[in-house]
């Protein structure tokens, strides 16, 4: 089942200098499937931030059409849903409890205060749900941007650039809170420029580029290309010793050969046990998201 779907969408805006109309999204088309993680790739100006702005209601597309649980967007797909923006701006004289607590009134649902405190736990803030927003940190602000996105429980969480201005600490914290939400049945669209992290989380993917979807897939699938090179690293031998087989590499007392191609790989490893050396580690290097990213954007 589709949670979500977008066929041939269009954004355009008025430059307010030339008066100009200027492309934004120009034929954007994909399903998100229920339960599933679906990362939106693409440079920046590519139309993610107003695909998602369109999706959630905040902006009327030009033409096409975008279906929410099945059904025609409507207020009442839109109350089964949780949004973090890029940029999310909080009234800042407020707490980060208060702040909550507003958003739960104008969900028109129970939400308790307990309830309320649970979820700034979860995002830690509990050291901060009585200091003023205007206080917060970047990181803060995304934490309570995420806190507020899912307050309402909802089945369906659009997450824009979820992982800016988080450290290290905090992305970590981020896909794990992800995660969560999907083994809860969430189902969870996100755009990010940082790959790894998509990579790591997504199950499939749809690059944007320029207004148009140019790419989308499985990531598995996608990623799931012919070994590019075998690295193997080797302990006990000297370059000499292993020259015929290609450059050799030295870090330290190891070294490091790369091949293309299984034979080479099975070859090397017999000739090294032959002469008493060691066999450290045999790693196959596939194209990663990232390069698969560029060349399909070099393609275009």
């Amino acid at each position: 089942m589709n949670i979500l779907e977008v066929n041939h969408l269009k954004k355009y805006y008025r430059s307010p200098f030339l008066r100009k109309r200027v492309r934004a999204v120009e034929d954007i088309s994909f399903a998100v499937k229920q339960g599933e993680i679906f990362g939106l790739l693409g440079p920046n100006g590519a139309g993610k931030t107003t695909t998602l702005k369109s999706i959630v209601g905040l902006l009327k597309p030009d033409g096409g059409e975008i279906r929410l649980f099945g059904r025609p967007l409507d207020i009442s797909r839109r109350e089964r849903i949780g949004f973090l923006p890029e940029n999310p701006y909080f009234y800042r004289h407020l707490t980060g409890y208060e702040l909550l607590s507003f958003y739960a009134h104008l969900f028109n649902k129970h939400i308790t205060a307990k309830k309320i405190k649970e979820i700034l736990e979860m995002v830690g803030l509990e050291h901060a749900m009585h200091r003023k927003v205007g206080s917060y940190s970047k990181g803060m602000l995304q934490r309570v941007g995420f806190a507020q996105a899912i307050l309402n429980d909802p089945d369906f969480i659009i997450l824009d650039e979820p992982m800016s201005g988080l450290d290290p600490i905090g992305r970590k914290e981020m896909k794990d809170w992800i995660f969560k939400l999907k083994s809860e049945g969430k189902t969870i669209l996100f755009s990010s420029h940082i790959l790894p992290d998509v990579e790591m989380i997504c199950d499939r993917v749809a690059i944007i580029y320029r207004g148009r979807v140019v790419s989308t897939g499985v990531l598995s699938e996608i990623l799931q290309e012919k070994v590019r090179f075998i690295e193997v690293t080797i302990e006990g031998l000297d370059e000499k010793t292993l020259e015929t087989f290609g450059k050799v590499f030295r870090s330290g007392d190891k070294l490091m050969l790369r091949l293309t191609s299984e034979e080479e790989k099975d070859r090397l490893v017999s000739f090294v046990i032959e002469k008493g050396g060691r066999i450290i580690s045999v790693a196959p290097y596939r194209k990663t998201l990232e390069e698969h990213f560029m060349e399909t954007l070099e393609a275009q």
